[in-house]
């Protein structure tokens, strides 16, 4: 190595040092929130009831602790031995890329370290499955919070044990790691209170000009959302508009990304006009913003919107994952205010309805740790999108999280310029009375399946009475919204219902352009109670479910085409050119007086 890599390198860390601990006098680093230290007194009572239940299972914990010797003692006859059995290694899953370079598998000091660390975590895996007695839930957080931390110390997450960084670092003369600090002590200026790794060059994609950019004009604009009606690409267009519902704990642009994987522009170009609800990014000052306010100031005002500026009496809609659940609360709005039938089919793409099985987000999903994010959303005035981010990204921590560590950190090098992660750390705040409602009436408490549980607007909603033509696309690998509970879900709509399972996960499984053949999707028109079963029916087709959703909404279309539409009317003129302005919201957003509580204007932003 060069003479100067020390002395630049811990120069490096001395400056990421001073940094960390300014943030922990000033109550930022993680540490100091409510949620920490919500989460470590979770974990402590898990761990003591977990050895409570061990201790009187002694012949349980011997069992694994002599498979786990036997396992061990093999492990080094595997590596000290030459031409040894492949099947009594130890290997890692199918889809785990962490071990890909040979000498884990060539270099016997490398081998043992990785079968070991793989033993170990199966064997933590397999004494908490083992413990009879266990309160479930419990079972469920020891098991993720556990997975995590051995996941973090993979041996793949530092140099001096991984053979793939240890040989960089030496060709480079360090000089990776230099530029791994430079970008880490990047990130830690651009988090909030969990370190954000970066996943792609921001600086790659401009929205308007290579990503977001179908052509379209803002033709409806209030505190909560900017409407974007997309120019016609075709010589005639269907009869009845599409309004797209995205989330609000996203930018909608996921749905627009380049050309190549744009829903948007494929949907106009099969004719269909297209109307897209873009949320703003809450600041402090919209603490008090709930759903049923993206209801009633959200979704209804769109659907008015849309039907005055095209004419029509009844449009197709369509939400994506939290967007959907938006749109079945404003259906069941409809129905129990009486009023006409204005949507008249409905799609939902990976959407929640019922919460009792919300997947591993589940792990944070309790009263105490619920209750500790509301104390921290309230000293804030928001869910920190950046942190909201990292929590999802640690769902898949391995793929999401560590992958970037490594990559970034440790072997320097630039993150490689990709739409989708773009997007993907392009975070946005959810509002403080909006973000309570969701973990708790939601998530925890369940009540939107409850006929009684939650109003909109003085009524209570009641999913039951939707009685509108549904579509239901969820995909098999989704670990924000597993497709059984979607399933189950669908289930509590009294409506014509098809549901679809894409292959892959949350999003790579829906922004999946037919262009790209890449992933199929199972079908199967009988109505059976149990997802698995219905599964086991189902007929898998090939090729993108965009195809298939686009015939089944051909029959909410009447055949004969229109002229295409030309953007908002006199009542809806057109503001300005797509994408608007609220999608250009980056975090953090600063707001020069918050103590007001008042929604700023709209002109302002």
């Amino acid at each position: 190595m060069n003479d100067n890599f020390f002395s630049d390198y811990f120069a490096k860390l001395q400056d990421m040092n001073q940094l960390w601990w300014k943030e922990l006098d000033s109550g930022k680093a993680a540490l100091n929130t409510p949620l920490n230290k919500a989460m470590n007194e979770i974990n402590l009572k898990d761990t003591v009831e977990l050895i409570d239940k061990a201790s009187a299972q002694p012949g349980v914990l011997a069992k694994v602790q002599m498979d786990w010797w036997e396992s061990q003692m093999k492990i080094w006859q595997n590596v000290t031995m030459p031409n040894s059995d492949e099947d009594n290694k130890v290997k890692p899953e199918k889809d785990d890329k962490r071990f890909n370079d040979p000498a884990w598998d060539n270099e016997a000091y490398y081998s043992y370290i990785k079968q070991s660390y793989l033993l170990f975590s199966n064997t933590m895996k397999e004494s908490i499955e083992s413990i009879e007695g266990l309160d479930e839930k419990a079972k469920e957080r020891l098991g993720f919070f556990s997975r995590q931390a051995i996941n973090a110390l993979s041996p793949t997450n530092f140099v001096t044990t991984n053979p793939e960084l240890a040989k960089l670092t030496v060709e480079t003369n360090g000089e990776n790691l230099v530029r791994g600090m430079e970008l880490y002590q990047e990130d830690v200026q651009a988090s909030a209170d969990v370190l954000k790794i970066r996943m792609t060059n921001d600086s790659a994609f401009e929205l308007g000009e290579n990503i977001a950019n179908t052509a379209g004009d803002v033709v409806f604009k209030n505190d909560l959302f900017e409407l974007i009606q997309y120019k016609p690409l075709t010589e005639k267009v269907n009869q009845t508009p599409l309004l797209i519902v995205p989330p609000f704990i996203n930018k909608y642009y996921i749905l627009d990304l380049r050309e190549k994987n744009s829903m948007v522009r494929w949907l106009v170009e099969q004719g269909h006009t297209v109307f897209m609800m873009s949320w703003r990014n809450p600041d402090a000052t919209m603490a008090n913003i709930d759903f049923d306010d993206y209801v009633l100031d959200g979704v209804v005002k769109a659907v008015d919107a849309v039907e005055e500026i095209t004419g029509e009496k009844q449009i197709n809609a369509a939400g994506y994952c939290i967007g959907g659940t938006l749109l079945a609360t404003t259906l069941a709005y409809y129905s129990a205010k009486r009023m006409r039938n204005r949507i008249k089919s409905a799609s939902f793409f990976t959407t929640l309805l019922d919460f009792s099985q919300p997947g591993e987000i589940g792990a944070y999903v309790n009263d105490p740790i619920v209750s500790a994010i509301e104390a921290q959303n309230e000293a804030n005035g928001y869910m920190d999108g950046r942190s909201l981010s990292v929590t999802f990204s640690l769902l898949r921590e391995n793929s999401l999280y560590w992958n970037y560590y490594v990559n970034n950190y440790l072997k320097g090098n630039s993150p490689i310029d990709f739409d989708l992660l773009y997007w993907n750390g392009d975070s946005t705040n959810v509002a403080v009375a909006c973000h309570s409602t969701l973990l708790r009436q939601f998530y925890l408490e369940n009540k939107l399946v409850d006929p009684k549980g939650y109003k909109v607007g003085g009524v209570f909603i009641d999913l039951s009475k939707i009685k509108v033509p549904t579509y239901f696309i969820s995909t098999q690998e989704d670990h924000i919204a597993l497709w059984q509970g979607t399933y189950r879900g669908a289930q509590n709509l009294n409506s014509k219902s098809t549901f679809v399972l894409g292959e892959s996960g949350h999003i790579a499984g829906i922004v999946n352009h037919p262009a790209k053949n890449k992933y199929g999707y199972w079908i199967n028109d009988e109505k059976i109670d149990d997802p698995e079963a219905w599964l086991s029916n189902a007929k898998r087709e090939e090729g993108s479910w965009w195809n298939h959703w686009d015939t089944w909404l051909a029959d909410f279309n009447p055949e004969e085409q229109v002229e295409p539409r030309e953007a908002g009317n006199a009542n809806y003129p057109s503001i300005m050119t797509a994408p608007g302005n609220y999608v250009r919201q980056t975090l953090p957003i600063e707001v020069s007086n918050v103590k007001s509580q008042q929604v700023k204007s709209v002109d302002d932003v």
